[in-house]
């Protein structure tokens, strides 16, 4: 007997940027094992289609981006060997916008908890509202993240503020997350999916193989030494001087116009 999907996970394109939609609002977006699986299998569908060049990760319902995982639903991983290597099964929704190489801009209304805030943390651009709320409460109920909470955090706001938010477990809102770092917008709800929209766009409409490279990167910079960091840089951006859109943007430079790029 085939048990129903509990949950979905939507793909919407608009142009070159992909909207990804966590669609469960009556349960605050938390998140099955079903959406865990459509979401492994969306990133992976993003990754290797040319024509999305940046995304959009949002919640549906304007009371939460993601309320973490649905606990009545986690006996859907298997034992707890299996639950501990859901990573190679593709089936951990944090690793699953971590694994994305195209940017992620995450649009975070309402609650943003636990693995909520984990696919958050691993988006690369976070806008929000004042009145959303930012908790990584597992310490609360005997444990810590399991995908990313503390690695994230401790890189995107330093140790001192994530210590604060992984050790009390208390709730911030979107004005304090924008104090410390952790959103980089606050918009009003209004806005919110307009402001995400605008900076996705404005990022699709660069030299794709650009933007990748400057993506990775990034994560580079947060894990090697600045001297091993400076010569990856320099072979990255020498690997770029091949491409046909640097020669395109130097062009258009050269040219006074806008560039057209084609990913290559």
């Amino acid at each position: 007997m085939h048990n129903p999907v509990i949950g979905q996970v939507r793909l919407e394109r608009d142009g070159s940027v992909a909207h990804v939609v966590l669609d469960r609002p009556s349960k605050l977006n938390t998140m099955t094992v079903d959406m865990d699986e459509q979401l492994n299998a969306i990133s992976f569908e993003i990754n290797n289609d040319r024509d999305i060049r940046a995304v959009v990760l949002s919640g549906a319902g304007d009371r939460a981006f993601c309320a973490g995982s649905d606990i009545g639903n986690l006996d859907g991983y298997g034992d707890h060997w299996e639950y501990r290597n859901r990573f190679d099964a593709r089936r951990d929704y944090a690793r699953a916008v971590w694994l994305i190489r195209k940017p992620v801009v995450a649009a975070i209304n309402g609650y943003c908890i636990g693995g909520g805030l984990e696919m958050a943390s691993a988006s690369d651009i976070r806008v929000a509202t004042p009145t959303s709320q930012f908790s990584a409460g597992e310490i609360r109920w005997g444990w810590h993240g399991g995908s990313g909470q503390t690695q994230f955090l401790t890189r995107l706001i330093g140790p001192g503020h994530a210590s604060s938010m992984l050790m009390t477990g208390d709730p911030i809102d979107g004005v304090e997350a924008h104090r410390i770092g952790l959103v980089q917008k606050l918009i009003e709800p209004d806005q919110l999916m307009d402001c995400a929209s605008a900076i996705a766009l404005s990022i699709a409409e660069k030299a794709p193989i650009a933007i990748e490279r400057t993506k990775n990167m990034i994560r580079i910079a947060q894990n090697v030494s600045l001297e091993a960091g400076l010569m990856i840089e320099n072979d990255s951006f020498a690997a770029l001087l091949y491409t046909q859109d640097m020669a395109e943007g130097q062009a258009a430079f050269a040219e006074n116009r806008q560039p057209k790029f084609t990913g290559r």
